[in-house]
Protein backbone atom coordinates (compact mmCIF):
# COMPACT_ATOMS: atom_id res chain seq x y z
CA UNK A 1 0.00 0.00 0.00
CA UNK A 2 2.04 3.35 -1.07
CA UNK A 3 0.57 6.44 0.62
CA UNK A 4 1.69 9.37 -2.14
CA UNK A 5 1.52 12.32 0.46
CA UNK A 6 3.82 15.50 1.69
CA UNK A 7 3.19 15.52 5.08
CA UNK A 8 1.57 13.76 8.19
CA UNK A 9 -1.91 14.84 7.72
CA UNK A 10 -2.02 14.39 4.19
CA UNK A 11 -0.92 10.76 5.10
CA UNK A 12 -3.41 10.33 7.81
CA UNK A 13 -5.58 11.78 5.24
CA UNK A 14 -5.58 8.59 3.21
CA UNK A 15 -5.64 5.59 5.25
CA UNK A 16 -8.30 3.40 5.86
CA UNK A 17 -11.20 5.55 7.62
CA UNK A 18 -11.30 2.71 10.21
CA UNK A 19 -7.46 3.25 10.75
CA UNK A 20 -7.51 6.71 11.29
CA UNK A 21 -7.73 6.92 15.27
CA UNK A 22 -5.50 4.69 15.88
CA UNK A 23 -3.04 5.88 13.48
CA UNK A 24 -3.40 9.03 15.17
CA UNK A 25 -3.09 8.14 18.88
CA UNK A 26 0.16 5.92 17.55
CA UNK A 27 1.82 9.23 15.92
CA UNK A 28 0.68 11.02 19.07
CA UNK A 29 2.29 8.43 21.32
CA UNK A 30 5.39 8.59 19.57
CA UNK A 31 5.38 12.64 19.39
CA UNK A 32 4.89 12.81 22.97
CA UNK A 33 7.92 10.15 23.43
CA UNK A 34 10.12 10.86 21.25
CA UNK A 35 13.25 12.19 22.63
CA UNK A 36 14.83 15.84 21.90
CA UNK A 37 16.43 16.35 19.10
CA UNK A 38 14.74 13.48 16.20
CA UNK A 39 11.99 15.20 14.01
CA UNK A 40 8.74 14.20 11.65
CA UNK A 41 8.93 14.24 8.69
CA UNK A 42 8.22 11.86 5.46
CA UNK A 43 10.61 9.65 4.63
CA UNK A 44 10.54 6.66 2.71
CA UNK A 45 6.62 6.81 1.61
CA UNK A 46 5.76 6.94 5.33
CA UNK A 47 5.57 8.96 8.51
CA UNK A 48 9.22 9.00 10.10
CA UNK A 49 11.32 10.18 12.95
CA UNK A 50 14.68 11.42 11.32
CA UNK A 51 17.87 12.48 12.95
CA UNK A 52 18.13 16.20 11.05
CA UNK A 53 20.56 17.34 8.98
CA UNK A 54 21.44 20.01 10.80
CA UNK A 55 22.85 17.55 13.77
CA UNK A 56 24.00 15.09 11.69
CA UNK A 57 25.43 16.40 8.55
CA UNK A 58 26.65 12.90 7.16
CA UNK A 59 23.29 11.68 6.38
CA UNK A 60 21.99 8.23 5.93
CA UNK A 61 24.99 5.90 4.75
CA UNK A 62 22.37 4.58 1.34
CA UNK A 63 21.57 8.48 0.32
CA UNK A 64 23.72 10.61 2.17
CA UNK A 65 20.92 13.42 0.97
CA UNK A 66 18.96 11.61 3.35
CA UNK A 67 18.92 12.59 7.45
CA UNK A 68 19.56 9.60 9.44
CA UNK A 69 15.90 7.19 9.89
CA UNK A 70 14.94 6.47 13.10
CA UNK A 71 11.43 4.94 12.77
CA UNK A 72 8.70 5.34 10.83
CA UNK A 73 4.97 4.51 11.07
CA UNK A 74 2.88 3.18 8.01
CA UNK A 75 -0.74 1.82 7.26
CA UNK A 76 0.09 -1.57 4.85
CA UNK A 77 -2.50 -3.65 3.63
CA UNK A 78 -3.36 -5.42 6.15
CA UNK A 79 -1.68 -3.69 9.02
CA UNK A 80 -0.29 -0.54 10.20
CA UNK A 81 3.61 -0.89 11.32
CA UNK A 82 6.23 0.42 13.59
CA UNK A 83 9.23 0.69 12.06
CA UNK A 84 12.25 1.27 14.74
CA UNK A 85 15.62 1.05 13.71
CA UNK A 86 16.53 0.78 17.26
CA UNK A 87 15.16 -2.75 17.90
CA UNK A 88 17.55 -3.35 14.79
CA UNK A 89 20.53 -2.38 15.43
CA UNK A 90 20.25 -2.76 19.42
CA UNK A 91 19.95 -6.89 20.84
CA UNK A 92 19.55 -5.43 24.47
CA UNK A 93 16.27 -3.29 23.17
CA UNK A 94 15.20 -6.01 20.78
CA UNK A 95 15.20 -8.76 24.03
CA UNK A 96 13.73 -5.69 26.33
CA UNK A 97 10.69 -5.28 24.00
CA UNK A 98 9.99 -9.22 23.01
CA UNK A 99 9.83 -9.81 26.90
CA UNK A 100 7.66 -6.78 27.32
CA UNK A 101 4.98 -7.09 24.74
CA UNK A 102 3.42 -10.12 25.87
CA UNK A 103 2.80 -7.54 29.04
CA UNK A 104 0.75 -5.51 27.34
CA UNK A 105 -0.80 -7.21 24.00
CA UNK A 106 -2.66 -10.85 24.44
CA UNK A 107 -1.48 -11.04 20.75
CA UNK A 108 1.26 -12.65 19.84
CA UNK A 109 4.39 -10.48 18.33
CA UNK A 110 4.18 -9.88 14.74
CA UNK A 111 7.43 -8.23 13.92
CA UNK A 112 10.47 -9.01 11.32
CA UNK A 113 14.35 -7.14 11.73
CA UNK A 114 12.74 -3.52 12.46
CA UNK A 115 9.17 -4.41 11.75
CA UNK A 116 5.90 -4.38 14.76
CA UNK A 117 3.05 -5.34 12.55
CA UNK A 118 -0.25 -4.75 14.37
CA UNK A 119 -3.03 -6.34 12.53
CA UNK A 120 -5.76 -5.19 14.86
CA UNK A 121 -5.39 -1.48 15.27
CA UNK A 122 -7.53 -1.67 18.72
CA UNK A 123 -5.09 -3.99 19.97
CA UNK A 124 -1.73 -1.41 19.23
CA UNK A 125 0.13 -1.54 22.99
CA UNK A 126 0.43 2.56 23.07
CA UNK A 127 1.94 2.20 26.41
CA UNK A 128 4.66 0.03 25.35
CA UNK A 129 5.83 2.17 22.24
CA UNK A 130 5.31 5.22 24.64
CA UNK A 131 8.26 3.50 26.56
CA UNK A 132 10.12 2.04 23.59
CA UNK A 133 10.46 5.41 22.33
CA UNK A 134 12.34 6.93 25.15
CA UNK A 135 14.52 4.42 25.41
CA UNK A 136 17.30 6.09 22.77
CA UNK A 137 18.46 9.34 22.80
CA UNK A 138 19.46 10.88 19.38
CA UNK A 139 23.28 10.82 20.77
CA UNK A 140 22.88 6.96 21.54
CA UNK A 141 21.03 6.29 18.16
CA UNK A 142 23.82 8.01 16.08
CA UNK A 143 26.38 6.30 18.09
CA UNK A 144 25.09 2.96 17.97
CA UNK A 145 24.20 3.38 14.06
CA UNK A 146 27.85 4.79 13.45
CA UNK A 147 29.35 1.49 15.44
CA UNK A 148 26.79 -1.19 14.25
CA UNK A 149 25.55 0.08 10.47
CA UNK A 150 27.45 2.75 9.36
CA UNK A 151 30.64 0.54 9.59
Amino acid sequence: MQIKATNPEEYIAQIPEQRIPYFKKLRKTILHNLPKGFEEQMSYGMIGYVVPKSSYPDGYHCDTNLPLPFANIASQKNFIALYHSGIYANPKLLNWFVAEYPKHCKRKLDMGKSCIRFKKAEEIPFDLIAELMQKITMKEWIDLYEKNIKS
